[in-house]
């Protein structure tokens, strides 16, 4: 298992550099957040656009931290038997590192170490944090339908959801890698086709923030062109309703709102929740919860699984998402949707459930699907409270994750079952469903 973790080397390193300076490094593992591991006369150095096995030279780009130093590839000397020319030009280490187009910065490994890469983030953080060796592995996904036969081979045509910046002469594009800086580009590999076809990369937009792209599992191609505030903040889209198809069933939900950006990410996380859930262990009568969520995705999602009369409560902050989850949810005269913050929501439920209320929290499922930051002490604490006989938790980030499993383990919740699923193809992000009983 590989060692990413963001310790210093000791003893304490002497050794003195500016930013700009260019240094020959040999690349040992990968750490957590799309960067790899280099050692420079005792000091840590994370270093991008590489992988493990590779000579480089590279040059730092911070040079002010004790224990680390960060650096980004100029020149590969020695190539790993993984690199392959990168998926996307506007991204090659070819070019400049300030004119590297950001959000594919795997996109230079073969796909199936990414994978390997991926596997080893998230078993190492499992280990250092929550101490369990893991033996998960990062499982593909399929294309949609609408994908050509090579994008499954090198991980391209996925994204459905797609935001390029807008550049002061009104050039538009993503930005670079790590900057606010706007880079024009001339495609974009990683959407899908029909996506990529309406991207209107050669326009100018003079008076606009932003442009969203959004490809619907059902309709046309959405531009949303976000015009500037008196701040030169985006201004807020303009309502319209999309559908997207999850295992024949519908959901409704606004075009700028929420949703999963890999085609087939919502009807695979949809399945991986339904197939975790520990049969057993469900009752449909007890007061089961949907936390963080959204318009309703994994509320059907165990709806469809134990039938009409499931009990479930799906909560959400954003108010418009909810008053999507309502209709969502619909067929199920158990199902409620409710706007909240969810520590706001369990706090209040422990503050005001009776016994019978109380009796129901212990036996039920709760699915929880937290921003990249995680559920975090406060949530754990409170879902601990309340006591439920299992607990769902859907994850994109693997340290959040071994963070949140650490803090359940300490009362009593154990990780039974574990899958992580390859959703963003060229990308060093990973998405996780784990199992946690007591």
């Amino acid at each position: 298992m590989s060692n990413t973790s963001h310790q210093p080397a000791t003893p304490a390193p002497t050794s003195s550099a500016t930013v700009g300076d260019e240094l020959e490094l040999d690349i040992t593992n990968v750490a957590h957040g799309g960067i790899f591991v280099a050692r420079h006369e005792g000091r840590v150095i994370f270093v991008s656009d590489t992988l493990p096995g590779e000579r480089v030279r590279a040059r730092l780009t911070e040079a002010n931290h004790k224990s680390f130093w960060r650096a980004e590839t100029v020149a590969v000397l020695d190539a790993a038997t993984e690199r392959q020319p990168h998926i996307w030009s506007a991204a090659s280490v070819e070019r400049a590192p300030e004119d590297r187009a950001g959000g594919a910065e795997f996109g230079h490994i073969e796909l199936g170490f990414q994978r390997e890469l991926k596997r080893q983030v998230l078993a190492d953080a499992l280990a250092r944090m929550a101490g369990i060796d893991s033996d998960v592995v990062v499982e593909p996904v399929a294309v949609s339908a609408k994908a050509s036969p090579g994008d499954a081979m090198d991980g391209t045509g996925w994204r459905t959801r797609v935001s390029l910046h807008v550049a002061a002469d009104g050039t538009i594009g993503p930005y670079a890698a790590r900057s606010h800086r706007v880079i024009p580009v001339d495609d974009l590999p990683l959407a899908e086709h029909e996506l990529e076809l309406r991207a209107p990369l050669d326009t100018l937009f003079h008076n606009a923030a932003k442009i969203d792209l959004v490809a619907p599992s059902k309709g046309d191609v959405q531009v949303l062109v976000s015009a500037k505030d008196a701040n030169g903040k985006p201004k807020r889209v303009p309502h319209g309703l999309i559908h997207e198809i999850v295992a024949d069933r519908e959901f409704e939900l606004d075009r700028s709102g929420f949703w999963q950006v890999h085609s087939m990410a919502a009807d695979t996380l949809y399945h991986a929740v339904q197939n975790i859930i520990d049969p057993a262990t469900f009752d449909p009568r007890a007061s089961n919860l949907d936390l963080y969520g959204g318009v309703g995705l994994l509320a059907a999602a165990v709806g469809d699984k134990f039938g009409q009369s499931t009990r479930i409560t799906s909560v959400e902050s954003d108010p418009e998402a909810v008053a999507f989850a309502a209709r969502n949810l619909k067929e199920w005269a158990g199902a409620t949707a409710e706007a909240d913050r969810v520590d706001r929501f369990l706090q209040r439920l422990l503050r005001e459930a009776d016994a019978a209320e109380r009796a129901r929290l212990a036996a039920a499922t709760v699915v929880l699907d937290p921003p990249r930051s995680g559920a975090g002490k406060a949530v754990v604490d409170q879902l601990v409270a309340l006591a439920p006989k299992q607990i769902v938790y859907v994850a994109c980030d693997p340290v959040a994750l071994a963070r949140d499993v650490a803090l359940f383990a300490k009362q009593g919740y154990e990780l039974k079952t574990l899958r992580a699923f390859d959703l963003f193809p060229n990308t060093h992000h990973v998405e996780a469903v784990a199992l946690l009983c007591k």
